[in-house]
């Protein structure tokens, strides 16, 4: 089945696909351990199929996760060829970064200071992100075995643009027959 505008039918985009799941969530671990100085082990996705066990609550740790994500809506195709064109657009990616532990606010205060550092800022753009905003850092101390353990929270949305190809080929001529006058 053709995939291009030759044939009626859906078109799906070719080449490779963007970093979703998985891995856009390593690249978001990259860089909240880089910010925050955290351990890879101490900076856990939020949301897994598997939960890994509760850390000591002596442990200063990192869950942050991916709650929207939303695009600017208004798509261009730019880089017509005679055979495909690409799509365009810029998302806005949500996310939630909860610091615990007893020096929750050390650690996730040092990630939130990391936000405003030109050099950091180079490094995400490298991983295909660039920072938009981020919200106040605020206290949200959480109950686990029944003990309270100091938690700090932030949401940080982040901005990535996404180029898909798609089969769109040009009119390189159209069987036209004029007659009258």
């Amino acid at each position: 089945m053709s995939n291009d505008t030759t044939t009626a039918g859906w078109l799906t985009p070719t080449g490779d696909p963007p970093d979703d799941d998985e891995a856009l969530e390593r690249k978001l671990s990259q860089w909240v351990r880089g910010l925050s100085g955290l351990p890879a082990k101490m900076v856990r996705p939020r949301w897994t199929p598997t939960q890994a066990p509760l850390l000591p609550q002596a442990t200063n740790w990192c869950a942050f996760g991916i709650i929207d994500i939303s695009d600017d809506g208004n798509p261009a195709f730019k880089n017509q060829t005679d055979d495909s064109a690409e799509m365009w657009k810029h998302e806005q990616i949500e996310c939630i970064a909860s610091f615990y532990g007893p020096g929750s606010q050390s650690v996730g205060s040092q990630f939130r200071d990391g936000l405003k550092v030109s050099q950091n800022n180079a490094q995400l753009n490298a991983l295909g992100l660039s920072l938009g905003s981020y919200t106040k850092f605020t206290s949200a101390p959480e109950l686990i075995n029944n003990q309270w353990v100091r938690r700090y929270d932030m949401t940080i949305y982040l901005r990535r643009k996404l180029i898909r190809t798609y089969g769109i080929k040009t009119f390189l001529s159209a069987p036209v027959s004029f007659f009258g006058d």
